[in-house]
């Protein structure tokens, strides 16, 4: 199975230079021209490496990186940046970049780089079937959903949305997340949609039972997990 690499430039010859090198090297990539969007893409877990420009718009590459490790990801990250100082470099692998490639730099280069790290991080070879938050149980085989043993009934949206939540279980996920992963709308059709799905999953898994796991954080969006 071919390595998945997401690619985050905002220049756009740059990005098709390096875009257009790796799939004809066999690897599948997936592109984003800003740091919000990167960000988005790369906390989905999708990738086995990820290649992050350090100015970019929307969110500048080093605060990416931060946002990501303080999440938990651990995807292995090649920071491209033109500045070359050692205080600048040591600054990038302190952050928490597995590798730092000054620009301008040879396509050889940066492809030598990135398999090195792909053969330092072993792919899981089972793939994902249970996803867990506390005593709320996904099988993804079996398509069925437990609270402390009791199975609820969803609906292939309800199961859909849920499953995204517990994918980025303590992370607030925002309107538009949902709106892109969940119901692959890429602009806000100014429904309550969200809204409705939420509050009927929120009454499913949470009536009944003392510890809530779904809640609303005001002025962002949604949080699966325990705690306020």
């Amino acid at each position: 199975m071919a390595h998945r690499i997401l690619l985050v430039e905002d220049d756009a010859a740059t990005s098709a230079y390096i875009a257009k090198g790796l799939i004809e090297e066999g690897f599948v990539v997936d592109v984003a021209d800003n740091g919000r969007d990167g960000l988005f893409h790369a906390t989905g877990g999708d990738h086995d490496a990820i290649i992050l420009d350090r100015m970019l718009p929307g969110m500048d590459g080093m605060v990416v990186l931060a946002a990501l490790r303080a999440a938990g990801v651990e995807t292995p990250v090649v920071l491209l940046s033109a500045l070359a100082s050692v205080d600048d470099r040591v600054g990038g692998l302190t952050a928490g970049s597995d590798d730092y490639l000054t620009k301008p730099f040879a396509f050889a280069e940066l492809l030598a780089r990135l398999r090195l790290l792909l053969r330092r991080r072993p792919r899981s070879t089972a793939p994902e079937t249970r996803l867990v938050c506390d005593d709320l149980e996904m099988d993804l085989l079996s398509r069925k959903v437990r609270r402390g043993g009791a199975p609820i009934d969803l609906q292939p949206r309800e199961f859909k949305l849920l499953e995204y939540l517990l994918r980025h279980q303590e992370q607030v996920v925002t309107r538009t997340m949902l709106l892109e992963g969940v119901w692959d709308y890429h602009f806000d059709p100014g429904t309550n949609v969200i809204d409705v799905h939420v509050s009927r999953l929120r009454k499913k898994l949470d009536d009944g039972h003392p510890r809530p796991l779904l809640h609303t954080v005001r002025g962002a969006g949604y949080r699966l997990g325990l705690g306020d």
